[in-house]
C-alpha cells in the first residue's frame, strides 16, 4: 500500500515510496511561497531517513528565497520555542513522531511557533498543488545559517516551569528510555538538573529504534524491566520527537497513555495556573472528571495538535493535552512537550506523601479505555465511515458526533471511530468505567468497521 498523508498534521509518507526527494522539494519550496520568503528553522529526529529528507526540503526552502537555521536535531518543542525569539517567519520539522523507520514527515509551524491550522494548511497544500512557487536568483540565494543551542535552551526553559528544589528534595529515581530519538541527549541532562538519579536506556541518536518509538504500553517492556530492577520511583518513554510520553509506575503497572494528561492536569490544576482544560474528542472522560473537580470547564476539539493549541490559544486554556501522551502547556510554549510533562509529573510526585501507583489508584478517576486500529486504504477509508454513519444510532447514545469521523457518547460510556491523520488506517477508541464493559463495546464496533470494508 502505497501512502502519502496530507492533512493537518503535515507530509507524512514512507521514504522511497510516496516521500520521493523531488516532492520533498516542492514542499519546502511550496512552504518557503507561503511564507513569501522568510527566515525558517529547521529541526529532524534521528530517523536514517533524516539527513536527505532534511536537505531535500531545505533545497525547496532556500529555492524560495529563504534564510534557513539548521537546529539540527532536537524536539519539535525546541523548534517550536525557538520560531519566535529567532523573529522566524515559521520553522519546519522533519519528523514522523510516533511512526516507525520507514516513515518521515514534515511538520509546518507559524511564526508565532504553533502549528498550522487546518486553513493554513489548506492555503499551502493549494500553493503546493499549484505549483507556482517563488523563486530566487542565483544572488538572491541566502547561506544556510546553523543553531545547535535549541535543545539547551529548551531544556533550561522547562526547569523554569517546575519547583527544582523541591523535586531535588525527594532524591527520585528516574528511569528513561529515549527510543535512540531526538530527546536522547536532553532528557537525562533535565533529570540531572532536577537532581535525580539517572538511569536511562536507547540514547544513541545514531542508532535505529529499538522497539516502535511510539510510547504505547505494548511498547514500554524494556522500560518497565528497568524500573523494577533498578528500583526506580517512575519510568518515562518518550517517542522520536520529544511529542508524546509513556509513564510506567514503581511497581511496573503501565496506566497507559490517558494517565500522563490526566497526572499532568493534576499538577497543573492543584497549581493554580487559570484557565479552562482543553483536550480532544477521544480523550479520557477522567480528565472531563478531573477538571470539574477543580472548578475549571473542559473543552473538546479534533484530534492532532494544531486544533488542541488552537483552542488552548483561544480560549486560554491551563493545560491542553490528548490522550495519545502529548500535552501543551501553555505557559511554556504551544507545543506538545514530552520533556515538560515529564518535569511536571515529578514535581506532582515532590508533593504527594506516596507512590505513584497509589495516587494514581487513589486520586485520579477510574474508566477502562480499548484503542485499537484496522489498516485501510485511505481511499476507502472516508466511505467506509460514511456508512457507519448513516447505519449506527444506537438507543444508548445521548450524543451523535460527526466532528471527526463518529463519535457516539452515552452514559458511562463511549465510542469513536475516525480515519488516522498519520497512517493508512481506521482507528476505534472505546471507554467505559468497567473493563469488561469496554471491551464489549470495542469489539461490537470492530466487527461493525470491518463489516464494511
Amino acid at each position: 500500500m502505497r501512502v502519502l498523508k496530507l492533512s493537518v498534521a503535515g507530509v507524512r509518507g514512507v521514504v522511497g515510496e510516496t516521500l520521493s526527494p523531488g516532492l520533498l522539494v516542492d514542499f519546502g519550496a511550496a512552504f518557503g511561497t507561503y511564507l513569501d520568503g522568510g527566515r525558517v528553522l529547521l529541526s529532524r529526529d534521528t530517523r536514517r531517513s533524516g539527513p536527505m529528507v532534511a536537505a531535500s526540503v531545505r533545497a525547496g526552502l532556500m529555492s524560495a528565497g529563504c534564510p534557513v537555521v539548521d537546529l539540527g536535531i532536537c524536539p519539535t518543542a525546541a523548534l517550536q520555542l525557538a520560531v519566535k525569539p529567532a523573529s522566524a517567519a515559521g520553522g519546519l520539522a522533519v519528523t514522523a513522531g510516533h511512526n516507525d523507520l520507514r516513515w518521515n514527515a514534515l511538520k509546518f509551524i507559524r511564526d508565532d511557533g504553533i502549528f498550522l491550522n487546518p486553513r493554513e494548511s489548506e492555503e499551502l497544500l493549494d500553493l503546493y498543488h499549484l505549483g507556482e512557487f517563488q523563486r530566487a536568483a542565483w544572488d538572491e540565494l541566502r547561506p544556510l545559517e546553523q543553531d545547535l543551542g535549541a535543545g539547551d535552551r529548551h531544556v533550561q526553559a522547562v526547569l523554569g516551569q517546575v519547583d527544582g528544589p523541591r523535586i531535588a528534595a525527594r532524591g527520585l529515581t528516574v528511569a528513561v528510555d529515549c527510543a535512540n530519538g531526538a530527546c536522547s541527549r536532553f532528557s537525562p541532562r533535565l533529570l540531572e538538573a532536577l537532581g535525580c538519579r539517572v538511569v536511562a536506556i536507547n540514547t544513541e541518536p545514531d542508532l535505529p529504534f529499538p522497539h516502535p518509538p511510539q510510547p504505547t504500553p505494548e511498547n514500554l517492556s524494556q522500560l518497565r524491566a528497568l524500573v523494577l530492577a533498578t528500583g526506580a520511583d517512575v519510568g518515562f518513554a518518550h517517542d522520536a520527537d520529544g511529542d508524546r510520553l509513556g509513564v510506567v509506575c514503581e511497581n511496573g503497572d503501565l496506566p497507559g497513555e490517558e494517565a500522563t494528561v490526566e497526572l499532568c492536569a493534576e499538577m497543573i490544576l492543584r497549581r493554580g495556573d487559570p484557565g479552562p482544560v482543553v483536550t480532544n474528542l477521544s480523550t479520557t472522560a477522567g480528565l472531563g472528571d478531573l477538571a470539574r473537580r477543580y472548578g475549571r470547564e473542559l473543552i473538546r476539539t479534533g484530534i492532532g495538535q494544531a486544533f488542541i493549541t488552537e483552542a488552548a490559544l483561544n480560549y486560554g486554556a491551563a493545560l491542553a493535552g490528548e490522550g495519545s501522551g502529548g500535552i501543551v502547556f501553555p505557559r511554556l510554549n504551544f507545543a506538545h512537550d514530552s520533556l515538560a510533562a515529564m518535569a511536571h509529573i515529578l514535581d506532582l510526585l515532590a508533593q504527594i506523601a506516596m507512590p505513584l501507583s497509589a495516587f494514581i489508584a487513589a486520586e485520579l478517576p477510574h474508566y477502562t479505555i480499548r484503542k485499537t486500529e484496522v489498516p485501510c486504504p485511505p481511499e476507502k477509508a472516508y466511505s467506509v465511515l460514511e456508512q457507519l454513519r448513516e447505519a449506527l444510532q444506537p438507543a444508548w447514545a445521548t450524543e451523535r458526533n460527526l466532528e471527526d469521523g463518529l463519535l457516539l457518547r452515552g452514559e458511562g460510556q463511549w465510542v469513536h471511530v475516525r480515519v488516522s491523520q498519520t497512517e493508512p488506517m481506521i482507528r476505534l477508541i472505546a471507554e467505559a468505567r468497567e473493563p469488561a464493559a469496554a471491551e464489549a463495546l470495542a469489539q461490537e464496533y470492530l466487527t461493525k468497521v470491518r463489516r464494511e470494508l
